[in-house]
């Protein structure tokens, strides 16, 4: 099982000092915080992708090229990929050079985004939201996946003859994972190309989160890519870390309290008891993670959200050195102890796909 973190890339006012990093130092200590999830001995980091202030991660592909360069073992990946606000073509391209440049270690999460104002500044219309992300999407996975491709649909220019460049990786296409909050659609758009399903698993009760999981199983069993227990799925979740609770949620709660999108609503711990966000110690982690696993089962990649609200650096880093030492090493373990044979324990990403292919032609 892979675990990791996702940023939003926010720049927001630390609420403790009033001071405000600029875009420079968020996208500098952004690379910092991928660095350290290496160090730690985590398995992935993913960014986010926005085009308006307050956000800094316009360009994905560019942030996690540069990441790539300077790391050997993490998995690249975004925790959003805008699909609909994207040219798929661009898309194809983008990403299979960066495959190319991180040797294989690169996969994505695509969704539809929060940000309705983006659809019209890359000529789109929030209203098309849910076609866009079908249609897109389908292009992008025969581009991938054909040499020559000929296609014409409602939202882009027709192709003809077309070949995406350069080719994927060892022609193994990056593994993607469709990313929803509430969208029953996304969920059966996964299941239907057999490709993975991510839960945001931040704003919504787990009931919420049970039921979209459900959804996505039982669609991949429909289309007869293995079964429901078998499908590839990725969860979402916040925390925040010292040593004991209180010491945790003492010096979380100015940051909950002033957060741009749940700030000044309810309480802090109203929103951990109704929400995955777990503010406490290591063991207090451990058990509400593990307690995912009673209402999506099993599943193969979790990442956390660590880097938001004004955090300083600093603190991120210290967040990150109580995971990769005290709390994913438990939970590699324990999931690795309840996870049935036949249940993959990772998304199939390229260098096992690879090895599988290797296998067979031997």
């Amino acid at each position: 099982m892979q675990f990791g973190i996702f940023t939003v890339g926010d720049v927001t006012t630390d609420p403790t000092t009033g001071r405000t990093p600029t875009e420079h130092e968020r996208i500098k200590n952004t690379v910092a915080i991928a660095l350290k999830a290496e160090e730690v001995g985590l398995d992935v980091f993913a960014t986010g992708e926005h085009h308006n202030p307050p956000f800094v991660p316009s360009s994905p592909t560019t942030l996690l090229g540069h990441i790539a360069a300077r790391t050997e073992n993490l998995t690249l990946s975004t925790s959003t990929t805008l699909i609909t606000t994207n040219d798929p073509v661009k898309i194809a391209e983008d990403y299979a050079t960066l495959q190319h440049l991180a040797d294989g270690r690169v996969d994505l999460m695509t969704g539809r985004g929060n940000t309705g104002p983006v659809y019209p500044w890359f000529g789109q219309d929030i209203r098309q939201g849910i076609p866009l992300a079908i249609e897109h999407y389908a292009l992008l996975h025969r581009l991938w996946r054909e040499d020559v491709v000929d296609w014409e649909g409602r939202f882009r220019s027709a192709l003809q003859g077309f070949t995406s460049t350069p080719r994927p990786l060892d022609g193994v296409p990056p593994f993607v994972w469709h990313g929803s909050i509430r969208s029953p659609e996304i969920a059966e758009q996964a299941a239907y190309y057999g490709d993975g399903f991510f839960a945001n698993h931040i704003f919504w009760p787990k009931q919420h989160t049970e039921k979209m999981v459900r959804l996505y199983r039982q669609r991949y069993a429909h289309y007869g890519h293995g079964t429901p227990e078998q499908a590839i799925v990725g969860l979402g979740g916040q925390v925040f870390l010292r040593k004991n609770s209180q010491d945790a949620v003492r010096e979380f709660r100015p940051y909950f309290d002033n957060a741009p999108v749940y700030g000044h609503g309810p309480s802090l711990e109203e929103f951990s008891r109704e929400t995955p966000l777990t503010v406490g110690s290591p063991q207090e982690v451990i058990e509400r993670t593990l307690s995912f696993r009673d209402y999506v089962g099993d599943y193969q990649r979790q990442l956390f959200l660590v880097d938001h609200a004004g955090l300083p650096l600093k603190t991120v880093l210290e967040q990150l050195d109580i995971l990769g030492e005290e709390v994913v090493p438990v939970l590699r373990k324990e999931f690795a102890n309840l996870r049935p044979a036949d249940v993959p324990a990772t998304a199939p990403l390229h260098p096992a796909v690879l090895a599988a292919r290797t296998d067979k032609e031997q």
